[in-house]
């Protein structure tokens, strides 16, 4: 399992990487007025919509039901499944497709009321949404394709096609005078890169395994499966997502920039889940749907506490970082251009906000898979929308007073509630222990993290006295500082707490 993490994590930190590459040249050139306000509404839009059903629910009924069929009743039968799904999956997407251009203004409306008061504005985001949302319907025959060749373990194409969002869009930025506005070459690199996506998950698939064809609709026992899962999956699943949904929606009421400072907080808050929590629960799932099909349940056990014990590893740094130093990160990556300091801090201290949650938003994967995996996507279902309950009532309570910083906060509030309800529904129905190694892990975990944060605090300190001279590379060389000794900081706090023996043993297991 190790390896075929690290192979999803390489490759989706390549995407992040090149990701802040683009949010670089899309805060240099947009900024966070208005246009870019409007740009990142029908940026959004799309992006909840496929994480709620294509990435989050799709993936969490199709996976375990994919698995079981190819296991139990071979790759024929496998195929055929695959074939409705894929049926089902386009003509429903077509549908959405057609309701959502002929009904975009009136959509607006709910989603961006706070455009009413801007028609400019109001009119920029429908158009750049008409053109933005035909990539929900290719990212999620994505989806599908890497569903299967996760089952398959073949990981690496889905984990790089996200890449190709990031370099459409780039071209797209740099050939902007050859489009009515930069909004509009931003949003027509968006559907692009669907394209570029779609064809290489189909390539990959169609040299593997076969792509999947049209078929005859049957309600047969395993479709059925399927759809008992997706219910609740997609409840399940929106818990954050439409966390984020309220967040886009109440800052249209904000001042301008608070979109654009919710996303820019948001970009940066996304590395580490993605990179850590989303690659180690995309490996994690097929891997626990396969030991508990073959009854190996105290192996899948093990998988998950081991998975949890790597994402810990890997996040902690982060969390450290995000909250003791968010306005030297946000500054040194963005502050250039039509980006202004003033826009770096109002995302720095949103990205503090964001931060306090960002262990439950890199956990929560691995603590449903249990439950996807043992095909019970109704028990993850209850936690996440009292965790939405929460969240959404803090949002209404915060805004006034600490605006888009309330609406990060609040968030972070409701997935902490979240991944506390999992867990102890894990613990409850037997599906998880925790025993007295993964409890000192998280107490050791702790305290690497202050210790960390402490260091980045004066190194931070430090840097400002210091490097005041280089100018406008000061803050750049301040990040720099920082990660050097950040490492150095807490490299040793991990040996001096868990030795080198635990980490031995942990890539081993």
């Amino acid at each position: 399992m190790l390896g075929r993490i690290f192979t999803v994590g390489g490759y989706t930190l390549l995407s992040r990487l090149t990701g802040f590459a683009r949010d670089i040249m899309l805060a240099a050139i947009l900024g966070a007025g208005p246009v870019a306000d409007a740009f990142f509404i029908a940026f959004r839009l799309p992006n909840h919509f496929r994480a709620i059903f294509a990435e989050g629910a799709f993936n969490a009924a199709f996976v375990p039901a994919y698995a079981h069929v190819h296991g139990e009743k071979g790759p024929a039968s496998a195929s055929l499944f695959a074939d409705r799904i894929f049926t089902l999956l386009l003509a429903s997407q077509i549908v959405l497709l057609i309701l959502a251009w002929a009904f975009m203004p009136q959509a607006m409306t709910i989603l961006a009321p706070g455009f009413t008061d801007d028609p400019a504005q109001r009119e920029l985001a429908i158009t750049l949404t008409r053109i933005t949302f035909p990539y929900l319907l290719l990212i999620t025959l994505v989806t599908l394709y890497g569903g299967m060749l996760n089952v398959m373990q073949r990981f690496a194409s889905a984990a790089v096609a996200s890449i190709f969002l990031n370099l459409a869009m780039m071209a797209t930025l740099a050939l902007a005078a050859f489009f009515p506005g930069v909004g509009h070459a931003a949003a027509w690199g968006v559907l692009i890169s669907g394209f570029l996506q779609y064809f290489l998950l189909a390539g990959d698939l169609a040299r593997h395994g076969g792509l999947p064809r049209f078929a005859p609709l049957r309600l047969d026992d395993d479709i059925r499966a399927f759809f008992r899962a997706l219910g609740p999956a997609t409840l399940g699943s929106m818990g954050t997502q439409v966390a984020m949904f309220a967040d886009t929606i109440i800052a249209t009421f904000l001042p301008a920039g608070a979109i654009s400072a919710l996303y820019y907080a948001d970009r940066l808050n996304q590395l580490p889940i993605g990179v850590i929590g989303i690659a180690i629960g995309t490996v994690l799932l097929p891997e626990m749907s396969r030991r508990l099909t073959a009854n190996d349940h105290d192996g899948a056990m093990e998988q998950q506490r081991r998975a949890f014990e790597f994402t810990l590893l890997f996040s902690v740094p982060f969390v450290a970082a995000f909250l003791a130093v968010p306005d030297v990160i946000t500054r040194a990556m963005f502050a250039r251009g039509a980006f202004t300091r003033g826009d770096a801090a109002a995302a720095g201290a949103t990205l503090a906000a964001y931060a306090v949650g960002l262990i439950p938003f890199v956990m929560i994967r691995s603590a449903v898979s249990t439950f996807y995996a043992r095909k019970d996507t109704a028990t993850p279902v209850k936690a996440s929308l009292t965790g939405l309950s929460v969240n959404v009532l803090l949002k209404l309570l915060l805004m006034g007073s600490l605006a888009q910083v309330g609406l990060a906060l609040a968030t972070a509030v409701g997935a902490w509630i979240n991944l506390l309800l999992v867990l102890g529904f894990a613990v409850h129905k037997g599906y998880l222990r925790f025993d007295r190694r993964l409890t000192s892990s998280l107490l050791k975990f702790a305290g690497t993290g202050v210790v960390l944060a402490a260091a980045l605090w004066f190194t931070a300190r430090f840097a400002a006295v210091h490097l005041a001279l280089l100018g406008r590379l000061q803050d750049e060389a301040a990040l720099g500082a920082l990660i050097v000794a950040g490492a150095i900081v807490y490299a040793g706090a991990i040996l001096a707490l868990f030795g080198p023996r635990w980490l031995k043993a942990l890539v081993r297991r």
